[in-house]
Order: C-alpha cells, then sequence, then structure tokens
C-alpha cells in the first residue's frame, strides 16, 4: 500500500508542475501506460489541486479587497464579507429584505430594486468556491435564451452577476405561492382539478423546450401555485439554472459538470440524466420529470422513494433509476396501509376504493408511458403528454398503451442477461436430447391417442346422459314456477296480495318471465302504498332483473319506484349502487322524458362530481327538449313543469343556486299543477334560497311545501296518483323535504 501511494504522490508531484495541458496528458501517458487505475486517481487529484489554486486566487482577491475597505468599515473584520446575506445588505442595486429559502447550490432572498424601476425580486446568492467567473459567463449566456421566454405559467429570470465577494448570483421573477403538491393536498383538489393544473405546466414546459431550454430540475418546489382571479396558477421556476450553474441541484446530493458524476434531484431525473451525468439530454428527459410529477400529484409519492435511494450510494442509485421498474399508480395505492390509503384519498376529495379505481386504465397507461426507461417510448413533447390528458378528462381514447409481451420480453432479458444466457444453453441441450428420443416418442404415441379417444368417447357420453337429466330438471322447475306465478297473480287480482307475495317469497326463486316482472311490479307498488319500503325496494330490485328479457323494458317510472323506496327504507348504500347501475345500463337514453326521470331519481340523495358530470349531456337534452311554451295545457307543458324541476335540482347540487332558482321558479309558473309537483318545486327552490343567503323566503317556501306534504300523508298512500299525482311523486317529495328542514 505504501508503494502505490509513494508512486502516486511522484506522479502527482511531476505532472502538477507542467502548466500546458497537452504536455501534462503527455506525460500521463507514458508514466501510466500500463496501470489505468493510477492514471484516474492522479487526473482526479490534479482535478481538486486546480479548483483550489483559483479558490485560493479568489478569496485572496476577496479579501484584499475587505482590506481596502477596513478603514472606512470602522474596522469590521475581513471574515464577514463571507458571510450570509442579512436584511438590509446591499446586492448591486438589490436591498436584501429576508431570507425567504435555501437550497442545496443557495440561499434565496426576498430583495427590493429601487432603479431603474421600483420593484419586488426574489434573489439567489450561489454558495461560495465555485468558478466565479466560468458561472458567471454561463448566467449570462443562458439569461439571453431565458430572455426569450415569455409564458403566463414561467417566471422570468430578470438578471445576473456576482457579489463583492466573487458569489455569483442571478435574479428572477417574485413569486408567491405553495409547492404544488402542498397546495393540492391543503385545498383537497379532487383529481381533475390536478390534472388540468399539470397540463398548464405541460404548456409552460414546451413553451421552454420550443425556444431551446431544457429544465432539467422539475420537481414541486420548483413549480409554485398562486391565486390568480380565484384561480389556482401555476408557475415554473429555476428555468435552465441547472445548466447556468452546473451546481448541487438536491440538499443532499452534489451534481457536477464531469461525466461520472450525478447531476439532479435523484427521485425526479431521468434514467439518461442518472446514466450519463447530463450529457446527451434532450427534451424528453424533461417527460420523465413531467411522469415523476404527475405520480407524485396522484399518489402522494414519488416512484421511487428519495431516502432509499440516497442511502443505497451514486452507483446502486443509478443502476435503480435505469434498471428498476416503478409500480403503476394504482399498483401503489393498494399496498398503502389502511390509514395511509384514507388520508391520502381525503386529500384528494374522494374515497379511498373510488381513488384506486380512477387510476386504473388510462392515467396508469399515461404515467408509466412518460416513465419509460427507453426515452423513444416516452411522449416526444409535453404538449403530447398534455393532449393525452386531456383525451381522458374528455373520456376519449388515449395514445397510451400498455407496453406489449415482446417488449417487456426484452427488458426482461436485459435485465438477466447471465440467467437468460445459461438458460439458453440448458435449452439447446434439452432440444438436442429431445431430437433422440422423439422418434421413440412418435411410435407411442399412435397407441396412447387411441386410447384417449375411446376414454373421450366414454366421457363425452356420460357428459350427455347428464345434460338430458339437468335438463329435464329444469323445464321441470321452469314449469313449477310458472304456475306458481300464474297462481300469484290470480291471487293479485282477487285483491289478495299478502297470500300472493308469501307464494312468491317462501318458495325457491322465481325464474325472470314476462309474468313475474308483472306480478313484482303490482306486489312493489302495493308494498309501497302501504309504507313497507324495504320490502317494496326488494321486489322493484327483483323487477329490474327482468329488464334483459325480450318484449320487456322496464320504464323509467319503474326505476323511480325502486330509487324512492331504498331512500325511504334507509338502504343509502343500495341506492348509491342502484343509481350508478341506472346510469350506466340508461345513461345514453334519446328519450328526453326518461333523461328528465333519471336527472331527478338520481339526485334524490346528493352525488359526487362524477354522477353529475355523467349527468350534464342529459340536463342538456332536457332543457333544450322542455324549452318554455306559451301553452299550459298540453301533456308537454305538463312534462315542462317536471323537467324545470329535474334541472332545478341537478343545478342547485352542483351549487349552481341562482341557476337552480330560475328553474324551481319556472315550474311553479305553470298554471296547471299538481301537489307533489308544486310541493317538490317549492323545497328544491327553499333549498338553493337558503344556500344563497335569502333565509327568509327559504323558510316560507319550504313551510307552504311541508303543509302541502303533510296533508297527502295523513291517509294512505294510493297507486294510482288520485291524490294528485303518483304515489312515489309524493315520497320523492317528502324525502326532500326532510334534507331541505335539516
Amino acid at each position: 500500500m505504501d508503494d502505490i501511494l509513494s508512486r502516486e504522490e511522484e506522479v502527482f508531484d511531476e505532472a502538477r508542475k507542467l502548466d500546458d495541458t497537452g504536455a501534462r496528458e503527455d506525460f500521463l501517458e507514458r508514466a501510466c501506460a500500463d496501470d489505468a487505475g493510477l492514471r484516474e486517481r492522479v487526473q482526479r487529484l490534479l482535478s481538486v489541486h486546480d479548483q483550489a489554486e483559483t479558490l485560493f486566487a479568489e478569496c485572496g482577491e476577496a479579501l484584499r479587497k475587505a482590506g481596502d475597505d477596513r478603514d472606512s468599515s470602522g474596522g469590521r473584520d475581513l471574515a464577514q464579507g463571507f458571510e450570509e446575506e442579512r436584511p438590509g445588505a446591499q446586492i448591486g442595486p438589490y436591498k436584501i429584505l429576508e431570507k425567504i429559502g435555501e437550497g442545496g447550490c443557495g440561499a434565496v432572498y426576498l430583495a427590493e430594486q429601487e432603479k431603474p424601476m421600483r420593484r419586488r425580486v426574489a434573489l439567489k446568492v450561489i454558495k461560495l468556491g465555485m468558478d466565479t467567473r466560468a458561472v458567471i459567463a454561463r448566467f449570462d449566456a443562458e439569461r439571453q435564451a431565458l430572455a426569450m421566454m415569455d409564458h403566463p405559467h414561467i417566471a422570468k429570470v430578470l438578471d445576473a452577476g456576482a457579489t463583492q465577494t466573487g458569489r455569483p448570483y442571478f435574479v428572477m421573477e417574485l413569486v408567491r405561492g405553495r409547492r404544488i403538491t402542498d397546495y393540492c393536498d391543503e385545498n383537497r383538489l379532487n383529481t381533475r382539478t390536478r390534472l388540468e393544473l399539470f397540463i398548464q405546466i405541460c404548456h409552460a414546459i414546451q413553451h421552454a423546450h420550443q425556444k431551446g431550454i431544457i429544465h432539467r430540475d422539475i420537481k414541486p418546489s420548483n413549480i409554485l401555485v398562486t391565486q390568480q382571479d380565484g384561480l389556482p396558477a401555476p408557475k415554473v421556476i429555476d428555468f435552465g439554472i441547472a445548466k447556468a450553474t452546473a451546481a448541487p441541484l438536491t440538499d443532499q446530493t452534489p451534481a457536477v459538470t464531469m461525466q461520472n458524476q450525478f447531476i439532479g434531484t435523484p427521485a425526479y431525473v431521468s434514467p439518461e440524466q442518472a446514466g450519463t451525468g447530463g450529457l446527451d439530454i434532450d427534451t424528453r428527459s424533461d417527460i420523465y420529470s413531467l411522469g415523476v410529477l404527475l405520480y407524485e400529484l396522484l399518489t402522494g409519492k414519488t416512484p421511487f422513494d428519495p431516502k432509499i435511494l440516497l442511502e443505497s450510494g451514486v452507483d446502486e442509485m443509478r443502476r435503480a433509476l435505469r434498471e428498476d421498474e416503478p409500480r403503476r399508480p394504482s399498483d401503489l395505492l393498494t399496498v398503502f396501509d389502511g390509514d395511509r390509503l384514507t388520508v391520502t384519498a381525503a386529500r384528494r376529495h374522494v374515497e379511498a376504493p373510488r381513488l384506486i379505481a380512477l387510476m386504473r386504465g388510462d392515467l396508469d397507461w399515461i404515467v408509466m408511458k412518460a416513465l419509460e426507461k427507453d426515452r423513444v417510448r416516452r411522449y416526444e413533447t409535453a404538449n403530447e403528454l398534455a393532449m393525452d390528458i386531456q383525451r381522458h378528462l374528455q373520456h376519449e381514447p388515449v395514445i397510451a398503451r400498455p407496453p406489449s409481451r415482446i417488449y417487456r420480453l426484452q427488458k426482461m432479458v436485459r435485465r438477466n442477461k447471465v440467467v437468460f444466457t445459461a438458460g439458453a444453453a440448458v435449452a439447446a441441450a434439452l432440444v438436442a436430447g429431445l431430437g433422440a428420443s422423439t422418434f421413440l416418442f412418435l411410435q407411442e404415441r399412435d397407441a396412447r391417442r387411441r386410447a384417449v379417444e375411446a376414454e373421450l368417447q366414454q366421457s363425452r357420453l356420460t357428459h350427455e346422459a347428464e345434460l338430458a337429466r339437468s335438463n329435464e330438471a329444469k323445464l321441470r322447475h321452469q314449469a313449477e314456477a310458472r304456475e306458481r306465478i300464474i297462481q300469484a297473480a290470480a291471487l293479485v287480482s282477487q285483491g289478495k296480495y299478502d297470500e300472493a307475495d308469501r307464494m312468491t317469497s317462501e318458495a325457491p326463486p322465481l325464474e325472470p318471465s314476462l309474468e313475474a316482472a308483472t306480478l313484482m311490479r303490482s306486489l312493489s307498488v302495493w308494498h309501497a302504498t302501504h309504507g313497507r319500503w324495504a320490502l317494496a325496494a326488494n321486489r322493484y330490485r327483483l323487477l329490474l332483473q327482468c329488464n334483459q328479457l325480450d318484449g320487456w323494458d322496464v320504464g323509467t317510472l319503474d326505476l323511480f319506484g325502486c330509487g324512492v323506496c331504498l331512500v325511504e327504507s334507509g338502504q343509502t348504500n343500495h341506492f348509491d349502487e342502484f343509481r350508478r347501475t341506472a346510469l350506466a345500463r340508461f345513461g345514453s337514453t334519446a328519450a328526453p322524458v326518461a333523461a328528465e326521470r333519471l336527472i331527478k331519481i338520481s339526485l334524490l340523495e346528493p352525488a359526487d362530481t362524477n354522477i353529475i358530470d355523467s349527468l350534464a349531456p342529459l340536463a342538456r337534452m332536457a332543457s333544450q327538449f322542455f324549452a318554455p311554451s306559451d301553452s299550459h295545457e298540453t301533456s308537454a307543458a305538463f312534462r315542462s313543469a317536471w323537467a324545470s324541476i329535474s334541472l332545478a335540482l341537478w343545478e342547485c347540487r352542483q351549487g349552481n343556486y341562482g341557476r337552480s332558482i330560475e328553474w324551481a321558479r319556472r315550474s311553479l309558473s305553470y298554471p296547471e299543477s299538481n301537489t307533489p309537483r308544486a310541493a317538490t318545486a317549492r323545497i328544491v327552490l327553499a333549498m338553493a334560497l337558503a344556500r344563497s343567503g335569502q333565509k327568509d323566503e327559504a323558510a316560507k317556501e319550504l313551510d307552504n311545501a311541508r303543509q302541502a306534504i303533510d296533508g297527502v300523508f295523513k291517509e294512505p298512500l294510493d297507486e294510482g296518483g288520485a291524490k294528485e299525482g303518483f304515489w312515489f311523486d309524493n315520497v320523492f317529495a317528502r324525502i326532500l323535504l326532510r334534507e331541505a328542514s335539516e
């Protein structure tokens, strides 16, 4: 070991005496011809030696300047010139007001410029010890490129220079905001709003790329969100700083321009940036970082844990970023523990199971395409990434797709070259051995085939016999079930509903048929008009199972009856499942009357934004078809009055109380009215008035509606509408009345 160190010192001492770079390289070529390791160690020593001399020269010059000012400053300590800038200090034309942040390469201050204009800016001072002249030159070149950018979501770089002690600084537009991940979590922004913010960021990055500028350090702390006209607006900061400074970009990880060292924030850098230290980096490196940011906005975590990356060392960090595949967002959420998943979902204003469901499919594909290790497979531009997210928001097909099986196989082979090479050798040996045994196998194959065919024939005959017996039993069961339906229908025609209901509920389940559907409808109405809401809901659900029968179609009135019975019986979970199923099955209807009823029953209870958004096309159809009419005597006018209530409820559920009030009053303007319709319109009107601050008028409308509904329910409901409307219209009004009263 002593001999090795002695040899290094000898070669280093001789090489450092040579000032000419070419002469130094020729000397090292001769002295280290047979020892590449020795040459590499000596070159590192020479690099450190050169940097140290530059630093000492610049520090000496700064100390000499400080000494010249010593007398005029009252004898202050020379070292004070190198201390952290304090409030009141002057840097060029900028006066330091306060320190607002600190990063790996320097501190950020709030500063004020008085000339040639008075304004407040953010001033970043780079740490002492860098190659000042080279850094300032890079600053100036980068500032020329950044000056070409003019985008509302990019913070402008205004100026650059050096302090009196030789420390580089740059000045940029002051952005007062929160880092994007903190802003989204604190304001509990849902997934859609987060995606809309991210699209704006993509447009800003695209603008920079079109100007030939790569950010190279996209991360949450470099994207601040402010409020503009009451809406969130992102601002991308530190554009081009990585390229300008070639300095540390994280609090923990050093970054220089040498090929074998690491540049960037580990959790956000692309595989090619991790592998080359910044060489051969193009705009697709920013696409990868955008993918990491999108991953974090959706799940609250980065694809790779920053702490684990930093603890693993630079070489292992590079290997992980280049080779390890991250989990898909939906897969990551499934491994969260219960409390963590609940908190993550709450910050996105959604329930935990729904959050996982939102990630699966399009968002999984979009994120993983942006995070592809091979940059050729990523999105070509930031605009292309933004457009794919926009397609997802508009429920259009996205261009991102899961990788093919061939591509996954190629990746697996690259990761496990040794294993696959050994496997190929074993496979070759097996093929050779199998070739020798193939002849014997062919001789035995014919005999085995004949035995198998005989066994299959026997099995087929046995199966056919069992199938015949099963069909016979099924036909017998169907005949018995049909007979029970006929008997129960006869009892219903005689008014013996209790006996008919017992006959259908105590026996085995009835087979779906037109007769069974008709019977279930009669029993549902009978239970409902007698206040047996749970039984009525059960019979309605059996009725809805008959929808696929030939010659039968469940009407929207059946959906209406089922919905009010579920809510009135307190089966809230079943009601939520029911309305989602109803929207999936009937949401594409082209019938305006069906659309109006589907809106009304879906919003009987408060709904989330997904349900409200799904109802938007139906609301547009209803508002266009049931336009205000001068005639109030026709059935069209009657339907328009009901449609106005549905549209008033839809606007109220999404917080458009002014529009809700207009639709409710439009419904009340029709002279031909009935009790449940008028009461329902007044209840929705009262809810909208109360939430818009008109408490007294709301109380008046609610009191009128309560008197009307209480009058209806003093006597048992009937099924035919003798009391001005169907029974479920009255129950619908009573449910809304309870909500409004609370």
